[in-house]
């Protein structure tokens, strides 16, 4: 089982990497890596709901940290989950996991799944997806004071960065918010330069994929390691 259990486990000092776990061949390559190579593994549960038996191999063999998501359909989740469905998902796995990813449109679907894993000491990650747009600076701020006022431990926004002017947005939004939690990433054209960028502003969690991307703009993730590494000794 992972051996991180609360996020109080967590060094949240410095931008973390999260390797993508969304295929079996993505859990065989995660059961080598090691804390050297990634930081976290997040589970993408809402990809794997048809392989329940290996995700539970998986998970206790595990010696990394896990997020668990169960991602919403309308915020690229696979499978069409319903809320039922996927709260029966967080349940059942929870025990596995130091953070947990509930969207920010989910909060009320989703209460019981955040007071279980507040009771057990897991981290709340509030997080909220525009694959078509870049929010305005306003709209992104309000998003954030609605994450946080509902608990969140972290709050992790993605948006399109398609040209220099949305990841300038994106890192004004992460650069003016004081003493709180953020993951900032872009996706699309100009996502992998945002990703480091936003990373070595001081966006907390910072995603990569094993076996293949699940969402535009990403690093390999232990090259993303790798670069942060060198760009943060």
């Amino acid at each position: 089982m992972s051996r991180v259990k609360k996020l109080t486990d967590l060094d949240l000092s410095r931008p973390l990497v999260v390797a993508t776990v969304h295929s079996p061949a993505g859990m065989r390559l995660a059961e080598k890596l090691g804390s050297r190579d990634v930081d976290l593994l997040e589970l993408r549960v809402d990809a794997l709901a048809g392989k329940m038996a290996g995700v539970r191999r998986f998970l206790a063999r595990s010696s990394l940290p896990v997020l668990l998501t169960v991602r919403h359909p309308a915020e690229g989740g696979i499978g069409n989950l319903s809320s039922r469905r996927r709260r029966e998902l967080f349940d059942e796995l929870l025990p596995f996991a130091a953070l947990v990813d509930v969207e920010l449109r989910s909060l009320g679907s989703m209460r019981q799944v955040i007071q279980s894993a507040k009771a057990r000491g897991i981290g709340l990650v509030v997080s909220n997806h525009h694959f078509h747009r870049t929010p305005t600076l306003a709209g992104m701020r309000d998003q954030r004071r609605r994450a946080f006022a509902a608990g969140a431990d972290i709050f992790k926004l993605a948006a399109l960065a398609d040209d220099a002017g949305a990841v300038a947005r994106l890192i004004d939004f992460l650069s003016t918010t004081k003493a709180r939690r953020l993951a900032v990433m872009g996706m699309g054209r100009f996502g992998q330069v945002s990703r480091l960028v936003l990373a070595c502003g001081g966006s907390l969690l910072n995603y990569g994929y094993l076996d293949k991307p699940n969402a535009p703009g990403q690093w390999e993730a232990k090259e993303l390691k790798a670069l942060l590494r060198r760009l943060n000794p």
